[in-house]
Formats: C-alpha cells, sequence, structure tokens
C-alpha cells in the first residue's frame, strides 16, 4: 500500500549539553525576559534555545544550499 505521507522520522529529542560564555549568557537570560513580557509565559532560556536554533538555520540559505550538497555527496559517495 502506498500513502502519500512517508513514514515519520525518529522525534526523539537528543539531549545536548554546551557551555556558553558570560555574555552570551546574560544575553539569553535578557531575551527569555522580553519573550515573557511580549508572550506572557516564562520561559528558560534553555527552552528557548532550540527553538532559536531551528529559526536560525531554517533562514540560512548558504546553509540550506551546503547540506543539500553535502547529502547529495554521501548518496553518491556511499
Amino acid at each position: 500500500m502506498t500513502l502519500r505521507l512517508n513514514r515519520l522520522p525518529d522525534r526523539t529529542p537528543v539531549r545536548m549539553s554546551l557551555s556558553v560564555d558570560p555574555d552570551l549568557a546574560s544575553a539569553l537570560s535578557d531575551y527569555a525576559e522580553i519573550y515573557r513580557q511580549t508572550y506572557g509565559p516564562e520561559e528558560k532560556p534553555e527552552t528557548l534555545i532550540p527553538a532559536m536554533l531551528e529559526s536560525f538555520l531554517s533562514t540560512d540559505s548558504g546553509f540550506k544550499r551546503a547540506r543539500r550538497a553535502l547529502h547529495a555527496n554521501a548518496r553518491t559517495e556511499g
């Protein structure tokens, strides 16, 4: 049987940890506060970071082109 919807990809979250410099930590805390003032609910910076990264990557056309090429090369080499 063929369905219009392909099988969904693995959506299991992957835990990553990172360290940031104090200036970036401060900026992220400020962003979280401005987010709270704008939208109401309080969100911790670590909750906002994945959405921020996703938004950044989805709007970076150079990254999208290079990523497509990277995966195309991997398919032809593998």
